[in-house]
């Protein structure tokens, strides 16, 4: 029987990846990191001879796998049944919520334990009957041909533990796939050889995100990422937080001098508040204010604008690459309301703030009108 070669590819780097979300079924974004780490994968497979690419349904692995099938003039096929692990209830949470909410259950998905299953979600045993049920499929679809499957990280490793028959210690203790990183298998009669596993050498060390990121070292031992998760500030007992954050970035910004109107902002902020209670929302890391975040749900509604008024983290949590997962609790209440475009304001000689917006997406597009100091309007692109 004709042996069917396999590259199995891990998706670019999406917004869960970038924002410490939990993104399983959820419809994530690449980041603009990761159409940086397509292009090096359509590098990568420019003389590989390709017969057939499937992904699974959803964005991210679509729009990955246009570096291999667009340039071979191929066309792309969908497969749900290589879709991520269904993450339930936990779709588009925090991790550092849900460490924080179901400590005990994530401590089993962290150690890659059979006993653990998704709240209204999948466990680790239907994912890997699943995806190997799947990869295996369109292998007998394809004999004596060579196919290219992106899929995601879980479903991926989980894949390769069933085809190298690891139990469940192996399981814990198998590597963890770059985004990007590609799998190469063989399948000959149902019987699968994988020939190398998780290989991101396309990828300068710059735009690897597992080397940037420490969640994995923390499975072996390491210093674990930094999670945040969010807690809704009530404004009629704690007002005084919110106003002390926002004195405290009017005077770092701003300097001692140019007067902060307290009764403005606090009044602002108290008709978002009781529109909606999620206006002005805590960053929390374990017990700590690490952070704020206030929006407005009813300004630039019509333009399918989610409109940001302040962003804040706290002096000790500045420049420790936290504020990132603040945009993502911000797409995370905008999204669901049909909003395809974050806004917010930034004072034009502020150049970390500026540094660090253009660093995630947002580019100048006027300047803000009414404002009581000199305001560049900045915008992110999160619609599909």
């Amino acid at each position: 029987m004709a042996k069917t070669t396999i590259y199995l590819i891990r998706h670019a780097e999406a917004e869960g990846n970038l924002y410490r979300r939990v993104h399983g079924w959820y419809n994530s974004l690449i980041t603009d990191n990761g159409y940086r780490q397509i292009a090096a994968l359509e590098h990568r497979f420019q003389d590989i001879h390709i017969d057939a690419v499937y992904s699974s349904d959803l964005f991210r692995t679509m729009t990955t796998a246009r570096a291999v099938y667009a340039p071979k003039g191929l066309e792309l096929h969908t497969e749900p049944g290589l879709r991520e692990v269904h993450m339930g209830l936990w779709e588009d949470r925090p991790w550092g919520e849900v460490a924080r909410t179901d400590g005990a259950r994530l401590a089993l998905f962290n150690a890659t334990d059979d006993a653990w299953q998704a709240p209204e979600g999948e466990s680790y045993a239907q994912v890997r009957r699943r995806v190997g049920d799947s990869i295996l499929r369109l292998a007998a679809a394809h004999p004596g041909q060579t196919i290219a499957l992106v899929s995601h990280g879980t479903a991926i490793r989980t894949a390769l533990s069933r085809f190298q028959g690891l139990d469940q210690e192996a399981r814990r203790r198998a590597g963890h796939s770059d985004n990007t990183a590609v799998s190469c298998l063989e399948v000959e009669g149902g019987a699968v050889t994988v020939l190398f596993e998780n290989d991101n050498s396309h990828l300068p060390e710059e735009i690897s995100t597992l080397a940037r990121q420490r969640w994995w070292k923390a499975r072996e031992g390491g210093v674990a990422d930094a999670n945040l998760w969010f807690q809704p500030l009530d404004m009629e007992r704690n007002c005084g937080v919110y106003l002390e954050a926002r004195r405290e970035a009017w005077v770092n910004i701003h300097g001692p001098d140019l007067p902060f109107d307290r009764e403005g902002f606090l009044q602002q902020a108290m008709v978002r508040w009781r529109r909606d209670r999620r206006a002005v929302t805590c960053a929390m890391l374990g017990d700590e204010l690490a952070g704020m975040l206030e929006l407005d749900v009813d300004a630039g509604a019509e333009e399918k604008v989610g409109y940001i008024p302040f962003v804040y983290m706290t002096p000790q949590y500045r420049r420790q690459g936290l504020g990132v997962q603040l945009l993502g609790e911000a797409i995370s209440v905008y999204r669901p309301l049909g909003r395809t475009k974050l806004r917010l304001r930034c004072a034009p000689d502020n150049g970390v703030a500026q540094r660090f917006y253009a660093r995630y997406g947002f580019r100048k597009v006027g300047q803000a009108q009414g404002a009581r100091v000199p305001l560049d309007l900045l915008e992110k692109y999160i619609g599909y």
